[in-house]
Order: C-alpha cells, then structure tokens, then sequence
C-alpha cells in the first residue's frame, strides 16, 4: 500500500483540511491505523498529531 512507504524515518509535509482551513505540518509518520483511517505525525517537537485521511490534501 502507497501509505505504508510513509513510515519510513523521513520528514514529510502535509496539507491538511482542519475545521475547513488548509494547515500544513512537516514531521515523521508515526503510526498508521488503516482501519479507521487515521495517519499520527510526530513534529520537530515531539507532539503527536491525528489525522483523517479524508482531511489530507497532500502529501510531500
């Protein structure tokens, strides 16, 4: 799956629609739960971040 290569120890950004705002956030995937379609990113300070699937616009 296309999501799974995410993991990797690599920084990512992601554009993401949060309360019908655009956000981006730049951090490592930390954990992905396919089943309910959840993606967790990690950012430079150490926070953990949920994320719908549905919600993200990009990934880079």
């Amino acid at each position: 799956m296309i999501l799974k290569s995410l993991i990797k120890n690599k920084l990512v950004t992601i554009n993401y629609y949060e309360d019908g705002v655009l956000k981006t956030y730049i951090g490592r995937i930390n954990k992905l739960n396919i089943f309910e379609q959840t993606l967790f990113l990690e950012d430079s300070q150490r926070n953990i971040l949920s994320m719908k699937f549905s919600g993200i616009s990009d990934i880079y």
